[in-house]
């Protein structure tokens, strides 16, 4: 949140003033706004700095921050974030253990997680991609009742990888 001018910090020779209900009062001395201000047991804020000549208001500046502070911590609460969890598997993995695989990525993606899921070659698997393919292809058709392929297998260095993210329901 970013800290507006307050009371005295103001040094504006005149300012354009809005009352706490939202009324304009006109472009005053800003001396004057000031001591309006303090009449009224509130303070004088200014909200548009770069008008000509700047906008200032007169609340209670205490009540505005803490407003402020509660929307921006009831938008934090009702953002989603998504976390991106890894699987890892090999070019020679068994059908049993890549249904396990499989399972726990569908746990992840009903979770709203996306999964990153990385077949590693070692020595000379590196000469057979296509069996990893293979595997990434079987494993996106054991995961494609809650997710779909977001990126396409693709190699990147000894790995071949590739994103699922949970579908939209």
């Amino acid at each position: 949140m970013k800290e507006l001018q307050i009371n005295e910090q103001i040094r504006d020779r005149e300012v354009r003033l809005i009352d706490s209900n939202g009324d304009q009062l006109g472009v005053v001395p800003g001396r004057e706004a000031q001591a309006i201000a303090d009449d009224r047991k509130l303070d004088l804020v200014k909200i548009a700095p770069n008008a000509k000549p700047p906008v200032c208001k007169i609340m209670d500046y205490g009540k505005h921050k803490y407003e402020q502070a509660k929307k921006e911590k009831e938008a934090r609460k009702n953002q989603k974030t998504i976390n991106t969890k890894e699987i890892r598997l090999t070019p020679r993995i068994e059908d049993h253990d890549l249904n396990v695989k499989s399972d726990k990525a569908v746990k992840f993606l009903e979770n709203g997680d996306k999964v990153k899921v990385t077949v590693r070659f070692r020595g000379r698997e590196l000469g057979h991609t296509e069996v990893g393919r293979e595997v990434l292809k079987q494993f996106a058709e054991l995961t494609s009742e809650v997710g779909v392929i977001d990126k396409r297998a693709k190699m990147e260095g000894r790995n071949m990888v590739m994103f699922l993210s949970p579908k939209e329901s």
